[in-house]
């Protein structure tokens, strides 16, 4: 896979992409139920005693390992008094409400793609995702923040993964900021295959090397269900 697009088209351009059918292990499932909830709009499910394995662990192609699912940057513009205030006093408490996460430098000026200040923090778990993102969304306050997945397709050009995984797969809470997906590109293969956007590496790029405040986020174990592993039409 190579990062050619065509003039004028996004390079992360989902219609590039073929995706199997959410209903792929699922084929053979009886019918679903017309019959609504209580509350009248709601759909009623059958429960079947046995919760989805995503409770648990990262569906694949989601990293379970020690660079971990998720990348959290919270961004500032750091010539902003009171952002940068914010921001900083938001750094503090996360290491003080969240110590069993891992967290990174905090940056005065922009790194790696990202196109102002920012600071990183890992998520390795569910669990973790389920608690520090709903948190995140009252107390990000003024902030942007970017979310973005990290994956372990070995099928796929580990830069256009990156790049992929900054852009189309990413979620964001507050203003979306431009991602420098250049610079993916013009790292080595080696680099772009576990690329650190912030982490404080020798090229200032995100979250595998040891930045400052590098925790113990203990890793889950292998992903679970039948992950989604989405390929480049027409290329390998």
């Amino acid at each position: 896979m190579s990062f050619v697009s065509t003039p004028g088209k996004a390079i992360m351009d989902p219609s590039d992409y073929t995706y199997p059918s959410p209903m792929a292990g699922y084929e053979n499932a009886p019918p679903l139920p017309d019959e609504r909830a209580e509350d009248g709009k709601s759909f009623r499910n059958v429960r079947t005693g046995v919760l989805s394995g995503a409770y648990e662990a990262f569906v694949e192609p989601l990293d379970n390992g020690r660079r971990g699912a998720f990348d959290v940057h919270i961004y500032y513009l750091q010539a902003n008094a009171q952002q940068t205030v914010y921001a900083r006093e938001l750094w503090q408490r996360i290491r003080h409400e969240f110590p069993e996460l891992r967290i990174y430098t905090f940056w005065d000026k922009p790194v790696g793609p990202h196109p102002v200040a920012m600071f990183e923090v890992n998520l390795f778990t569910p669990a973790q995702f389920g608690a520090f993102i709903p948190w995140l969304a009252v107390w990000r306050g003024p902030l942007s923040v970017l979310v973005h997945p990290n994956t372990t397709e070995t099928d796929v050009d580990p830069a256009l993964r990156e790049a992929r995984n900054h852009t189309q797969r990413a979620i964001w809470m507050g203003e979306r900021w431009p991602i420098d997906t250049g610079l993916f590109k013009r790292l080595p293969l080696s680099a772009a295959a576990g690329v650190s956007t912030g982490a404080g590496a020798v090229v200032p790029v995100a979250g595998a090397g040891a930045g400052a405040g590098a925790g113990a986020g203990a890793g889950a174990g292998a992903g679970a269900g039948a992950g989604a592993e989405e390929k480049k039409k027409g290329k390998s």
